[in-house]
């Protein structure tokens, strides 16, 4: 008997190492940014599964669980109020490790308190929490959860300067949020975003349309319900942009094809939305290519924060390249 592929993907993945690589994974954080940022890890209840395995079981509609990592940049002064910055992870069934961490000191060094949020469907929680995801869906929800749970319960955190920024699956949960909470989020970057599901499928493997249409996510291909998938594409939502917006992407992309991204440009400016983008073309690194430690990508991120700090106001923004490299590295690699 043959298996169907959502069956033999599941099969396959090591919840247990997962869980212990991410526990691991939690000690690097205090090892790499803890000189620089107070770091905690808070438990937070969002909305409910979007499909129940028992839907008149025990618990059954109960509000889902969920982890988020916080960092508060430790030269702060608690008797004042500073931006935050909302940082959603990539990956299809990924989550928020220490590959950010030069992310996470450049963001500390210019005076951001951050949240990033281990949505549903997020690796490290157990086969429950891996089952749970909903790509496009409620882990949006997930995420503006995660930035309502800092307005609320930290008073050093100015919600009239909240910005969200994430890249691939990370920028299009950035891409929705802004669409779905315009009046919640001061500006975003969205960085390759994952921005057309239906376009995105057609040219991947079927191993990869097998993480949608398991029985315990959308259940369906896109063939079988085309209008669940687009309901999922910031493509297809960008009429409700209202939210300064900057998008990067590559068109040597690996990973998210630059047509998805072209999609979503030509969707903004045929609703006239004002918004920021550049296209850039064989950029090495590809996928990774503003994310990476050289001194070129630095610069990609220099503009992407001197972006935000227009809108976000922080305490202390980059002036230059060195100060931005200083920050993310030790002060050998600053040149």
């Amino acid at each position: 008997m043959l298996l169907p592929a959502w069956s033999l993907m599941a099969q396959g993945v090591d919840h247990q190492g997962l869980s212990l690589t991410k526990k691991i994974d939690d000690v690097l954080w205090y090892n790499k940014v803890s000189d620089v940022a107070y770091i905690d890890k808070v438990f937070i209840p969002t909305t409910p599964r979007w499909r129940e395995a028992n839907p008149t079981g025990q618990g059954a509609g109960n509000p889902l669980k969920i982890w988020s990592y916080i960092f508060v940049p430790k030269d702060i002064n608690p008797t004042k109020k500073y931006p935050l910055i909302v940082l959603p992870h990539g990956g299809v069934h990924g989550d928020f490790t220490t590959y950010h961490t030069h992310i996470i000191r450049e963001l500390m060094a210019q005076g951001y308190i951050v949240i990033a949020t281990e949505y549903r469907g997020s690796t490290g929680y157990g086969r429950g929490l891996y089952e749970d995801i909903d790509y496009g869906g409620r882990e949006n929800d997930d995420v503006w959860y995660g930035r309502n749970y800092m307005v609320e319960n930290y008073d050093i955190v100015d919600k009239s300067r909240i910005g969200i920024m994430g890249w691939s699956h990370g920028g299009m949960i950035t891409l929705m949020n802004l669409f779905e909470h315009p009046k919640d989020y001061t500006c975003g970057y969205a960085g390759v975003p994952v921005s057309d599901l239906i376009a995105r499928l057609g040219y991947k493997r079927p191993a990869y349309m097998a993480y949608f249409s398991a029985p315990y996510h959308i259940g369906k291909t896109p063939e079988e319900d085309v209008a669940e998938y687009r309901r999922r594409s910031p493509a297809w939502q960008a009429h409700k942009l209202q939210t300064p917006l900057l998008i990067y992407t590559n068109t040597c992309d690996e990973d998210v094809n630059s047509l998805e991204v072209e999609h979503l440009i030509k969707a903004l400016q045929a609703n006239g939305k004002s918004f920021e983008y550049k296209v850039f073309e064989n950029e090495p690194g590809g996928h990774s290519f503003d994310r990476m430690d050289h001194a070129a990508a630095s610069a990609m991120r220099l503009d992407i924060y001197t972006f935000l700090a227009k809108y976000l106001k922080p305490p202390k923004p980059f002036k230059n390249v060195q100060e931005l490299r200083r920050a993310a590295y030790e002060p050998w690699h600053t040149k």
